[in-house]
């Protein structure tokens, strides 16, 4: 069983991940270390903010009296990506409000969902596509470099709602409708949405990318 440490302070990532995974590999987080890495998302896209957290964390669990016997550090960017505003908010998913008002950090997802039903209070139906998209950098703790990183992403195209429904779920969920249902991710449950999500289909990669590498021991 590979042992993982997953490079985000998200609970609702952890448990999600830990779920997609099946007990197949070992999860790590931030719980179970005393450290705290803060790093800036200052990257343009998806690939190179996964990258930085990464990196970041695995440099830091090579060190010997860090190490917590994890063999991979894996991180994760996301967003939603919605066409009426260009693939906005993008990158800046999580902050998409704070960045509005001129404040740093990420914002309250009851802010960031206020803001974009704002600017989609006009959109037609037919223009209210969307999609989740979601990366994975993974980087190896016994080698801790750009050049030894691998990628899987994973995407679920969708459609958005005028006004949040349901109580599972975190970020823009209540608001995104994925293609083939009626109900939105936070309707769906984290079962539901582990069949489909862009979340799922990335980490079905990472799970297939590590299975071969078990076989090849």
């Amino acid at each position: 069983m590979s042992a993982l440490f997953l490079a985000t302070a998200n609970a609702h990532k952890i448990d999600e991940f830990r779920q997609l995974l099946g007990g197949r590999h070992l999860v790590l987080s931030f719980r179970d270390t005393s450290a705290r890495i803060d790093v800036p998302e200052t990257a343009e896209t998806f690939e190179g903010n996964a990258l930085l957290k990464a990196l970041a964390w695995a440099r830091y669990l090579s060190i010997d009296t860090c190490n917590l016997g994890v063999e991979w550090v894996v991180a994760d960017d996301s967003g939603l990506e919605v066409d009426a505003l260009g693939g906005a908010p993008g990158v800046h998913s999580a902050r998409f409000a704070a960045m509005r008002g001129g404040e740093t950090g990420n914002s309250a997802d009851g802010d960031n969902n206020a803001l974009l039903l704002r600017l989609m209070a006009d959109v037609q139906e037919a223009r209210r596509t969307a999609r989740f998209r979601c990366v994975l950098a993974v980087v190896p703790v016994s080698d801790p470099n750009p050049g030894a990183a691998a990628y899987f992403s994973g995407a679920c195209e969708g459609r958005l709602l005028g006004a949040g429904a349901g109580k599972h779920g975190f970020g823009y969920d209540p608001l995104f409708v994925p293609d083939g249902e009626t109900r939105t991710f936070a309707e769906l449950g984290m079962e539901e949405k582990g069949r489909i999500s862009h979340r799922a289909r990335a980490v079905a990669g990472l799970a297939r990318w590590l299975g071969e590498r078990a076989v090849g021991l």
